[in-house]
């Protein structure tokens, strides 16, 4: 017969055990937010349709204490998406050279979130600026989402993936162009920027020239290494992207991202000559 005493003892161990065990939970939720956090821009390798991640980005130092939930500390700002669904139109090639590269050009994103105009630099990075206004004229970027959001160590929103799991891509892949640029040769993608994500592995010196489709937005000063083709910057929509930012993200295991939690879709892209 089990006296008082032994009962008391008894509960008093399963109750140190159930908070070990939460206290480990939060242990390896924050261990798996820092691995995301840390993980580089992931994209498409061509028309393998592979994701990879490379650790190009410095995490927040796991303190053993629980990630905070930014899903439930705001509402979503965001406006419902408009009514479409994204395409799956896929190339071989890269598109032909059809843009002047003498000539300047804008695209123009119509969000959920609002409305973000990016002056894209032809001269400096030709190629990319044609793919971009080839994929825009079919509207591959539309009805997309924009599927990660850092917000620690680095600040950028990261589109243009169709699938909307960082696996996407327009099925080629481009050339990495203006790498030289001295607004980031000091390692820092000042904030309005507008970049390629890709592949490139800094460590193992691989995976150069692998961009595809997807780009990300810098909202605030981001130290990076100068691996990653800017070819625009944002003329407006800063505080679209401030208000995306303010909601926060959240860790989605399936795609090994922190995902915004405002819903962010592309609604339209347009690329148009000035």
């Amino acid at each position: 017969m089990v006296t008082k005493e032994q009962r008391r003892k008894q509960l008093a161990r399963q109750k140190h055990l159930r908070r070990q065990q939460r206290h480990e939970a939060a242990r390896r939720k924050a261990r798996l937010r820092n691995g995301i956090i840390a993980a580089a821009l992931v994209v498409a390798l061509g028309a393998g349709g592979v994701a990879a991640a490379v650790g190009a980005f410095e995490g927040e130092a796991d303190t053993g204490k629980p990630a905070e939930d930014t899903a439930q500390q705001a509402p979503d700002p965001c406006a419902e998406p408009a009514k479409g669904e994204p395409g799956d139109k896929r190339w071989e090639e890269e598109p032909e050279m059809a843009i002047d590269a003498s000539a300047s050009y804008t695209m123009s994103l119509a969000t959920t979130c609002g409305d973000i105009e990016i002056a894209l630099d032809a001269e400096k990075a030709p190629r990319t600026v044609n793919s971009f206004s080839f994929l825009a004229g079919e509207g591959y970027f539309d009805h997309t989402p924009c599927h990660r959001l850092v917000d620690q160590g680095i600040f950028v929103l990261q589109c243009g993936d169709p699938t909307g799991t960082g696996k996407g891509g327009p099925g080629y892949t481009l050339p990495d162009e203006n790498l030289k640029d001295p607004a980031v040769q000091d390692g820092v993608y000042p904030a309005g920027t507008v970049a390629m994500a890709n592949t490139y592995n800094a460590q193992l010196d691989e995976g150069r020239n692998t961009g595809g489709s997807q780009f990300f937005l810098v909202y605030e000063d981001s130290k990076l290494p100068p691996d990653y083709t800017p070819f625009g910057q944002i003329t407006q929509g800063m505080d679209v992207l401030k208000k995306i930012a303010d909601a926060g993200s959240t860790v989605d295991p399936q795609i090994q991202a922190t995902v915004p939690n405002a819903t962010v879709v592309i609604d339209k892209a347009t690329v148009a000559e000035k």
